[in-house]
């Protein structure tokens, strides 16, 4: 087998569509279901940030009714099973990998249905596997119940009493948004964010930064990768109403904001006391691509949202007694486990790539990550230009086997 493609989420699908244009023969293994993660672990209630209009792969767009809504989990499922079958795409569905390892130029995948050697492979396992914890959640008092974003559902599973959030980029919001619906005293704990208004203009902020090219910032013109590829996602919410959800929303519904979480001694948490600072950092970031697009229109200063509002002595300090759930919003990580291969990990258990080629180890490939080629990667519409040119390179590395 030339090639194995390892996950059938909408980037490894890209993928297999690629291929399939290059005639080149490939299988797609997926522990569960097309589009599995989607399906199994996200939140109810959860919709794209994206509007429809940009819900792309290679060869097939959203054509439905509504170009400036937001797709529903289920939605999108439905459009990612769809594409499957409007590809093609040879799934092998219910085939879990064990690992994969080298074999001489190539690879060994081993699944509970067999081994596949394959040329190369295509790791498009999804880069939100694994919840990523600060250390400090081992330090909570164990009366607290602590749920991860990855298996909160709906708030009905949680206990009544009041919600600590911890994190506060999309998901943070959303999921204290919907706490605070349910009736919970909601605090959040702000670290570093990104603002942004749902519209601007009377137009949807994704269309702006797609004008502004800054969806197709590639990977080797920016200069700290490093930092651009772990910038939190953007405090947008997709409703039908086109809402905005900031912390001035939050606030106003009664939330509370506090800083960073930075300590726990016994019952007691220590927070930042950093958090004007954060939030007029935020505001500040927000101004700037504000007045970008109004330069970009050639338009006078349009109208600006108002500054996060930040109490003058927020706590510091917080008995977590009374509290009844953690809820840690601080993030995803790939979970390499099933990767035998020596020194493709750096210390902090990513990937080592460049732009999706792991050059440690030759005829590997990795999809699906944040700004893998492009700021758009981790969107679905991302997912076409960084298959094409990870496959344009996959053929060169077949190239030499073909004509041997």
């Amino acid at each position: 087998m030339p090639v194995v493609i390892v996950g059938a989420g909408h980037s490894g699908l890209a993928v297999s569509r690629v291929l399939s244009e290059q005639s080149i023969e490939h299988v797609v293994l997926e522990r569960g279901e097309v589009a599995n993660s989607w399906k199994t672990e996200r939140w109810d209630s959860l919709r794209l940030l994206t509007p429809n209009w940009l819900t792309r792969l290679p060869g097939l767009g959203y054509d439905g009714e509504d170009p400036d809504g937001f797709m529903t989990v289920a939605e999108l499922v439905a459009f990612i099973e769809r594409y499957a079958a409007h590809v093609d795409a040879p799934v092998r569905a219910g085939t879990t990998v064990s690992s994969v390892s080298r074999r001489g130029s190539g690879y060994v995948v081993a699944t509970d249905a067999g081994v596949w050697e394959a040329d190369a492979v295509v790791l498009a396992s999804g880069a939100f596997n694994a919840p990523k914890l600060p250390a400090i959640a081992a330090a909570l008092p164990a009366g607290l119940d602590q749920v991860t974003t990855l298996d909160y559902k709906r708030p009905d599973q949680l206990r009544p009493g009041p919600v600590l959030v911890v994190g506060a980029s999309a998901t943070g919001l959303q999921l204290a948004d919907e706490l605070l619906s349910s009736g919970r005293e909601v605090t959040i704990a702000v670290g570093e964010h990104v603002r942004m208004p749902r519209t601007y203009r009377d137009r949807d902020i994704m269309w702006w930064l797609d004008q502004l090219g800054r969806h197709d910032e590639r990977f080797d013109e920016t200069d700290d990768l490093v930092r651009a590829r772990h910038v939190p996602s953007p405090q947008l919410v997709g409703t039908p109403e086109h809402a905005d959800l900031d912390l001035n929303a939050l606030t106003d519904r009664g939330a509370t904001l506090v800083g960073r979480l930075s300590a726990v001694n016994g019952t007691v948490a220590s927070f930042s006391g950093s958090l004007r600072n954060v939030c007029n950092l935020a505001d500040l970031k927000l101004k700037r691509l504000l007045n970008t697009i109004d330069a970009f229109a050639g338009l006078e200063e349009g109208p600006r949202p108002e500054p996060t509002r930040v109490e003058d002595d927020p706590r510091v300090l917080i008995d977590l007694v009374g509290f009844d759930t953690v809820l840690w919003a601080t993030g995803f990580q790939a979970d390499y486990s099933w990767l035998e291969i020596d020194d493709l990990l750096d210390r902090k258990g990513e990937l080592r790539h460049d732009g999706g080629v792991v050059t440690r180890s030759p005829g590997l490939y990795r999809v699906g990550l944040n700004f893998l080629r492009r700021r758009k990667s981790s969107f679905i519409h991302g997912a076409e230009d960084d298959a094409r040119e990870i496959v344009a390179h996959l053929v060169g590395h077949l190239a030499p086997a073909t004509s041997s």
